[in-house]
């Protein structure tokens, strides 16, 4: 088969294996040429949750080949078919395996809802088998809906302002137009829903469960990602519904930080800096931002991708290479108990910068004031397309296996209790 990409907007709806698995062994080379983390406190064994794209996928690769950690991860991902392509994050997952297997590390997946309680136990269940306990978990879910475990209700989240409406330019990828968007006030039910989806309650149920099963070691660390972003773009996130949700998702960070301390362990919040991912794709006016703001940070030279943040986290926020972490418990975090890797984004001068530009900008001058070429790359290459070194003109296979996929489909039987 030859895979073109297939363009819907500003998304595209397929994936190039080849391409796919370029991207990652980039990824893994990065990580390759950085000092190794070689500490008595690095993570030996991590949960990814999430791992299989953007953040999650990083930080799978920057623990497997940075501290060299067994690594399992859960994911939802579609496989393809000798008539149609897969998903990205399975061609991505298949890729690092194989690339793991050659390294003789431990990397496998369990494929399917990570919302739901069947997941967790099966996860659980592999821990408890293949590793004995985790002391990494990572949770880096992001979706657009999740099924209530309790009640069976499909909670939507809502991209919307609280309050008032709010009006601010946007740029469409697909026309290469800026124009303006208006953004309207959530509703209460809105807010919940997006609360309820993007939220931390996932998160701690992902940990109490982890706990009741005796897989999580006395000193586990566990971190999720958050993000702050532009002042004066607040009403599109972080002061909308989706920044209420992250207010919850922080707070039961710090919940859960205060309850693993009394064994050694510790739970933290990331606030990670703005990148190209597909859910940033369709927060409105964040694509304009992102694009101005890569043009500002290449010219500074700050610029970032998700494998960049994610091993500056690993190496230079959560271990520090110290021989006992009692030594330093817990790295240095902001007034509310998070880690700041949006701290180059967030500089004065990199913001004062964006904000000049995003007054001026407009259709004739974002190629002059912003990197719309390098994002729409950075989008392409989200799925596999425009890499250098892949021949998109020749056929590709795109069933691509992964090497020992434990899948629990929808609305699978809870697991009896281990004896």
């Amino acid at each position: 088969m030859i895979v073109t990409p297939m363009l819907r907007g500003s998304l595209c709806a397929n994936a190039h294996p080849d391409g796919c698995a370029a991207r990652v062994r980039r990824d893994i080379a990065y990580v390759q040429s950085r000092p190794p983390v070689t500490g008595a406190d690095r993570p030996r064994s991590v949960l990814v949750i999430g791992g299989s794209a953007g953040l999650g996928l990083a930080a799978r690769t920057a623990t497997a080949f940075g501290a060299g950690a067994a690594t399992l991860n859960v994911c939802q991902e579609t496989p393809g078919t000798a008539t149609r392509t897969g998903t990205a994050g399975w061609y991505n997952t298949a890729e690092l395996e194989a690339r793991l297997r050659q390294a003789g590390v431990y990397g496998r997946t369990v494929v399917g809802d990570a919302f739901s309680d069947a997941v967790k136990e099966q996860t659980a269940q592999t821990i408890h088998d293949d590793l004995g306990q985790v002391d990494l978990v990572v949770y880096s879910l992001a979706a657009p809906r999740r099924t209530d475990p309790e009640t069976g209700e499909v909670r939507r989240s809502a991209l919307k302002t609280l309050g008032a409406p709010f009006t601010a330019k946007t740029y469409d990828s697909a026309t290469g137009e800026v124009g303006r968007t208006t953004v309207e006030p959530a509703t209460r039910q809105e807010i919940d829903d997006t609360v309820a989806v993007m939220g931390g309650d996932d998160w701690r149920r992902w940990i109490d469960a982890l706990g009741a099963a005796g897989v999580l070691a006395p000193d586990v660390t566990t971190v999720a990602f958050s993000y702050v972003g532009n002042t004066r773009l607040a009403p599109t996130y972080r002061a909308g519904t989706l920044g209420r949700a992250k207010d919850h998702l922080e707070a039961t960070g710090r919940a859960l930080d205060a309850e693993l301390r009394g064994a050694g362990g510790r739970a933290l919040t990331a606030v990670m800096r703005a990148m190209v991912t597909q859910a940033s794709s369709v927060i409105p006016a964040q694509t304009l931002y992102t694009v101005v703001l890569t043009r500002v940070m290449l010219e500074m030279g700050l610029q970032e991708g998700p494998i960049e943040q994610a091993h500056r986290l690993l190496t230079k926020r959560l271990y520090s290479g110290l021989h006992e972490r009692q030594t330093v418990p817990h790295p240095t975090t902001d007034e509310l108990g998070r880690l700041r890797l949006d701290d180059l984004e967030l500089r004065p001068d990199v913001q004062a910068e964006v904000d000049r530009r995003l007054a001026l900008v407009d259709t004739a001058t974002i190629g002059e004031l912003g990197a719309p070429c390098v994002h729409r790359a950075e989008s392409l290459a989200l799925n596999g397309f425009g890499l250098p070194d892949v021949d998109y003109e020749a056929d590709t296979d795109p069933v691509r296996d992964l090497a020992d996929p434990l899948r629990v489909p929808a609305g699978a039987p809870r697991r009896p209790a281990r004896g």
